[in-house]
């Protein structure tokens, strides 16, 4: 077996920028705690994490070739 298979390393939380334990012991991971996690959850919940996008332009046409 390994040496390092017990061990566990630290990383930033998402949602507070404070030390979260990465490993099995935190149920939480990659959060700190579990508040940690549901704020994080509302925020996809409220969509405010967002993809910028391009809106396609308003003289497409049919995408289907069969339709012109």
């Amino acid at each position: 077996m390994s040496g390092k298979q017990g061990t566990e390393r630290l990383v930033r939380c998402p949602a507070c920028g404070g030390d979260s334990v990465y490993a099995a012991s935190n149920p939480h991971r990659p959060f700190c705690s579990a508040r940690c996690r549901q704020v994080d959850l509302g925020a996809w919940a409220s969509e405010q994490f967002r993809m910028a996008a391009d809106a396609p332009p308003d003289d497409s046409g049919p995408a289907d070739p069969r339709l012109q």
